[in-house]
C-alpha cells in the first residue's frame, strides 16, 4: 500500500484588522476546548501585517511561544455566502474555562482541516442524495430520495409493524438534531427498535453509576484537579481527553496528587504517573471487579471507610425500594434488583456480603488479575487512609469505556460501592464520575417505548431490544442509520456485515429502473420478502453500510455549516456557529428528519431552522444534566433568540442545569450531587426548576445505593474467553492522534503518514515466540468468537448467564479476522494485544465477542480473543517517512 505523505505549507495568511471573529468549540473529544474563528474574504487579497496594528491578533510577529502563532493546519478557505473566504482557526486564548491557556489537542489543533474544501482530501464529503441504481449509488433530488424513504418506511410500519422500523443514530450530534431525530423515532414512529452508536440497545452504558445514583457527568474539571488521590479506570485520559490531562490532572501530580490508574497497557499518561510517584494497577482485561473489590476489601478491614459520609448519604433497604411514591417496579433500578442479586440492606450488609466472597480476597483477586498483590494495599492506602490528624485524602474515581465495556454492570457496581466506601460525593475534589468518550450532544425528543420491546428478563422486566440480534434475526425491514459505522462499532462486526449483505445486495429485488414508483415497488417488494433496505445518513460515505448496502443515501452537514449546541465533559453549554457554507446540497440533520417525517405524515416538524428545534426542545431539557430551558425564558425576556443566547458566553459557556436567581441572573452548575450547594430558601422562582441532582443523588432518597457486585454473574463468561493454548486477549481503545473512526483523519496527510494502516501491539515475548518483528504485517484470527443469536424470553433467573445460554444452543460461534501492522513494545503485558478501536478498514470488535451483558443488555467490547501470525513484511518496516515503532510510554 502506498503511503501518502506530508509537506506542510509554509507561509499562512495572517488575519486583517476587520476579519469576522467567531467562537466556537473544538467538535471531537469530551473535553471542547474553546476557540476563535477569524473569517475574510480572499477577494481583494485582504491579509493582516506582522505589526500589531495591522492584524486582528492585535500581536507583533514574530510572536513568542506562547502568543497566538498559526500553524499550516489551522488554516483553511472555504465558502461563506458563496464567496471563497480564508479562515483560521485557533484556541481561544482568551477563554477562562476548559483550556484555560490556549492550549489544543493535535486533534482540535487541526479543526481547520475538517472544513470543506474542493482542494483537499475533503472534495470526497457527501453533496447530493442518492439511490442506488442499476448497482450504482446515483445523485438525485431531495424530493425524489425523501419520498422514496418516506413511502418504503411508511410500507414497512403499516405492514410490518413499527418494530420493523429501525433507527440507529448518534447520540452526540448537537442536541438540535438528536432531538429531531429521537421524535421521529420514539414519538413518531414510535419503534423500540432504535439505539445509539456505541450501544445495541438503548440502555446506559453505566448501569451501576444510575443504581448508585450517581450522574455520570457530575464532576467539573476542578474536581479532577482538587483530587488529593485520583483513581483513573479504563482510560489515559492524555490519549482520548488530552487537554483534560495536561491542563487539570498533570497540574496536580506535580502538585502532588497520587494518580493510580487502572488499565492493562502502559501508556503515556501512566509513565508520567509513575515518573511522578503514581501507581499502575496492570490488570489483565475483564479483572476489574475483582480488584475494585479487594480494594474496598482492605479499606473496610482497616476502618478505613468514610463512615460519617456512609451514616449520612447511605440508603438502607426500605429506602431504597420505596420513597417518592414509585412503588418498587417503575424504575429500571427496581426492574433490575428485585431478584435480590445487587440490592443491599445498607452498608453493614455490604460488607457482610463483600467479606464472603473469597475471590476478593486480596491475594485471590491479585493472582486472577495478574498484579502485584502490593498495590491493592498501596491503592486502598493512598484512597482511604486518614493522616495522624484523622483527616482524610480527597480521592475522586474516573471511569471511562476500558472499564465499563469490560464488565459492564458488574464493574460499574463495584465502582460505585468503592466511591462510596471512599467517600467520592459531591464535594470539591471528592467526586466519581466518566471522563467521558464524545461531547454531550444528545436531548431525546420522546420516550423509548420499552412495553414494545420483545426483550423478556426472568419476573415481569423488559429490556430495550437488542437491535443487532433483531436485525440477525431477519426482522428489521427497513434501517435509518445516522452518522454511525454501525457494523464496525459493534462486536462480531463481521458476522454483522454479512448479514447486512444477505439481507440488502443478496436480495433478489435491486433496483434496476429511473422510474420513482417501479423504485418504490422494488424497494417494498424486497422489505416484504424478508430483506432490508438501508437508508444512510452521513457527511460522507462510508464502508460498507454507505458504500455498500445503503439504498438511499442522504447528505448531512456537520460542524460550522448550521448553528448548533451541545455540552461538554463538565456540562458546560456553548454555541457551536454557523461560519461557512455546506457543500453542494448536504442538509443538517434535522432538516433531513423533518422533511422525512412529514413526507411520511406526521405532524409538527414544521421548523424553519434549527433554533427553532432548540426552543421546542428547551422543556424537554428540564430536569436533565443538561437543563437550559431558563436560557431560553432569558432570552425571550430580551427579545433575542435562543441561539443569540448562547451565543453571549462565548467560550466559557455556562454549566447545565441552570437557573435563574431572583434578579434575573443565570447561574449554572459547578457539579452534580454538590451537597455542599445552598439553593435559595424561598425555593424555585417562576420557571425554575431545583432539581434533586444539584444537592442529592438520584435515587427516590436522594443518598447513594451501595450496591453488590457478583463476579459469578461474569465469571462464567470470563473463564470461557480466558485465552487457551496460543491464543492471547485482544482489547482496544483509543490514540492521542485519531479520533473516533477516522472520518476525519483519513483526510489529513499528515495522519495518514503517521497511521496509514491498522495497528497491533504486543509484547517482545509474544512477538519472539511468533517470528514477529515491528512493521510485520500480521493476521490476528479466531475461530471461537461467540455470537448470542435469538430474542431469548427470559423465566428463570439464570436463563441469560453464558452458560445457560450455551446449553440452550442461543451462542454460535463464528470465525473472523483482520490484519495490522506489528508493534512490539513492553508498554503492554505478555498475553495481550492492543489495538485502534475503531479503525473502519480493520475493525478490532470483529474479535470480540457479540455477547451482551446479561443485565444491562451493553456489549463488553474490550474482551477479545484470538491468534496472531506473521503474513509478510510492510513498507513501514524500513522506512522512515511513515508510521514510528518507537515508545509511547515514555514521559
Amino acid at each position: 500500500m502506498s503511503t501518502p505523505y506530508y509537506i506542510p505549507d509554509t507561509n499562512i495568511p495572517l488575519p486583517p484588522v476587520d476579519a469576522d471573529v467567531l467562537t466556537t468549540a473544538c467538535d471531537y473529544c469530551i473535553v471542547a476546548c474553546g476557540y476563535k474563528i477569524y473569517r475574510w474574504p480572499v477577494k481583494g487579497g485582504k491579509v493582516g501585517g506582522q505589526m500589531a496594528a495591522e492584524n486582528a491578533f492585535g500581536a507583533d510577529f514574530p510572536v513568542d511561544p506562547l502568543g497566538p502563532w498559526v500553524a499550516p493546519n489551522q488554516y483553511n478557505i472555504v465558502l461563506h455566502k458563496g464567496e471563497p473566504h480564508h479562515v483560521i482557526i485557533i484556541p481561544d486564548k482568551d477563554t477562562k474555562h476548559v483550556n484555560v491557556n490556549g492550549n489544543s489537542s493535535i486533534r482540535g489543533g487541526a479543526l481547520a482541516k475538517k472544513v470543506y474544501n474542493p482542494q483537499t482530501p475533503t472534495r470526497d464529503r457527501l453533496k447530493s442524495p442518492m439511490i442506488r441504481m442499476f448497482g450504482t449509488l446515483m445523485p438525485v433530488t431531495w424530493d425524489l430520495a425523501l419520498e422514496v424513504a418516506a413511502e418504503v418506511g411508511k410500507h414497512t410500519i403499516k405492514k410490518h409493524g413499527e418494530n420493523a422500523f429501525c433507527v440507529k443514530t448518534f447520540s452526540y450530534g448537537y442536541m438540535e438534531n438528536t432531538y429531531a431525530i429521537s421524535k421521529y423515532a420514539l414519538r413518531s414512529v414510535g419503534t423500540a427498535n432504535f439505539t445509539f452508536h456505541d450501544t445495541p440497545s438503548d440502555v446506559t452504558s453505566t448501569p451501576g453509576f444510575r443504581d448508585a445514583g450517581f450522574d455520570n457527568f457530575g464532576p467539573s474539571y476542578q474536581d479532577w484537579k482538587d483530587a488529593e488521590t485520583l483513581l483513573i479506570c479504563g482510560t489515559d485520559p492524555y490519549e482520548s481527553k488530552t487537554i483534560l490531562f495536561t491542563d487539570w490532572i498533570m497540574p496536580a501530580i506535580q502538585n502532588g496528587q497520587k494518580a493510580i490508574f487502572m488499565i492493562p497497557r502502559r501508556t503515556a499518561g501512566v509513565a508520567y504517573a509513575e515518573k511522578n510517584g503514581g501507581l499502575w494497577l496492570d490488570i489483565q482485561p475483564g479483572t476489574d471487579l475483582l480488584v475494585v473489590n479487594a480494594i474496598a476489601r482492605v479499606i473496610i478491614e482497616n476502618g478505613w471507610q468514610d463512615a460519617e459520609w456512609i451514616r449520612d448519604w447511605v440508603n438502607n433497604k426500605w429506602e431504597s425500594s420505596s420513597g417518592f411514591g414509585q412503588g418498587t417496579r417503575n424504575t429500571p433500578w427496581q426492574w433490575r434488583t428485585t431478584w435480590g442479586k445487587f440490592q443491599t440492606n445498607g452498608y453493614d450488609d455490604f460488607v457482610k456480603w463483600l467479606m464472603a466472597q473469597d475471590e476478593f480476597e486480596p491475594t485471590a483477586a491479585a493472582e486472577t488479575a495478574q498484579i502485584d498483590v502490593e498495590k491493592i494495599y498501596k491503592a486502598a492506602e493512598w484512597m482511604a487512609k486518614p493522616r495522624d490528624d484523622g483527616s482524610r485524602p480527597k480521592t475522586s474515581i474516573m471511569i471511562e469505556k476500558g472499564f465499563y465495556w469490560s464488565n459492564n454492570t458488574g464493574n460499574t457496581n463495584a465502582i460505585s460501592s468503592l466511591g462510596i466506601i471512599t467517600g467520592c460525593g459531591g464535594r470539591p475534589g471528592q467526586v466519581i464520575g466518566r471522563a467521558g468518550g464524545h461531547q454531550r450532544g444528545g436531548l431525546k425528543g420522546g420516550s423509548y417505548p420499552r412495553n414494545k420491546s420483545p426483550e423478556k428478563l426472568p419476573g415481569r422486566r423488559r429490556r430495550a431490544m437488542d437491535t443487532d440480534r433483531y436485525l440477525m434475526s431477519g426482522h428489521t425491514r427497513f434501517a435509518h442509520v445516522i452518522g454511525n459505522t454501525w457494523i464496525q462499532s459493534m462486536c462480531g462486526s463481521q458476522s454483522l456485515s454479512a448479514k447486512f449483505e444477505e439481507l440488502t445486495v443478496q436480495n433478489p429485488h435491486q433496483i434496476r429502473s429511473y422510474d420513482k414508483q417501479t423504485i418504490i415497488d422494488t424497494l417494498k417488494a424486497r422489505v416484504d420478502s424478508g430483506g432490508m433496505v438501508v437508508v444512510n445518513q452521513d457527511i460522507y460515505l462510508v464502508d460498507p453500510i454507505g458504500a455498500r448496502f445503503a439504498d438511499i443515501v442522504f447528505p448531512a452537514s456537520g460542524w460550522g455549516e448550521e448553528n448548533f449546541t451541545r455540552a461538554n465533559g463538565e456540562r458546560r453549554l456553548r454555541l457551536y456557529p454557523k461560519f461557512y457554507d455546506a457543500p453542494g446540497e448536504a442538509k443538517p440533520d434535522w432538516w433531513i428528519v423533518a422533511n422525512l417525517a412529514k413526507k411520511m405524515g406526521f405532524k409538527g416538524y414544521d421548523w424553519k431552522d434549527s433554533n427553532q428545534v432548540l426552543e421546542e426542545a428547551a422543556r424537554f431539557s428540564r430536569g436533565s444534566r443538561k437543563d437550559f430551558f431558563m436560557l431560553k425564558v432569558a432570552a425571550q425576556k430580551e427579545g433575542k433568540t435562543l441561539h443569540e443566547k448562547f451565543a453571549e458566553f462565548g467560550t466559557d459557556g455556562i454549566q447545565g442545569p441552570v437557573v435563574m436567581l431572583e434578579d434575573g441572573t443565570l447561574q449554572g452548575t459547578k457539579r452534580l450531587h454538590d451537597t455542599t450547594r445552598e439553593l435559595p430558601e424561598t425555593g424555585p422562582a417562576g420557571a425554575n426548576r431545583f432539581n434533586k441532582k444539584l444537592t442529592h443523588f438520584n435515587s427516590q432518597t436522594g443518598k447513594c445505593n451501595i450496591q453488590k457486585s457478583p463476579w459469578s454473574l461474569f465469571s462464567d463468561y470470563w473463564a470461557w474467553m480466558k485465552p487457551k493454548e496460543d491464543e492471547l486477549w485482544i482489547t482496544s481503545g483509543r490514540i492521542n492522534e485519531r479520533w473516533q473512526s477516522g472520518y476525519d483523519d483519513r483526510r489529513r496527510p499528515y495522519i495518514v503518514q503517521r497511521w496509514p494502516e491498522n495497528w497491533v501491539e504486543l509484547h517482545p515475548e509474544d512477538a519472539a515466540e511468533r517470528g514477529i518483528e515491528n512493521g510485520d504485517y500480521v493476521m490476528l484470527y479466531s475461530d471461537r468468537i461467540p455470537v448470542q443469536t435469538d430474542t431469548t424470553v427470559g423465566v428463570e433467573g439464570d436463563d441469560f448467564t453464558f452458560t445457560k445460554l450455551m446449553d440452550e444452543g442461543h451462542i454460535e460461534l463464528t470465525e473472523g479476522a483482520i490484519t495490522a501492522v506489528a508493534i512490539v513494545t513492553p508498554a503492554l503485558k505478555k498475553g495481550m494485544l492492543y489495538m485502534d478501536f475503531l479503525h473502519t478498514a480493520q475493525p478490532a470488535n470483529a474479535l470480540s465477542g457479540r455477547v451482551v451483558d446479561w443485565i444491562s443488555g451493553n456489549y463488553n467490547y474490550k474482551m477479545g480473543v484470538g491468534r496472531i501470525k506473521k503474513i509478510g513484511t510492510s513498507p513501514y518496516k524500513d522506512s522512515f517517512r511513515s508510521m514510528s515503532f518507537a515508545r509511547r510510554d515514555i514521559a
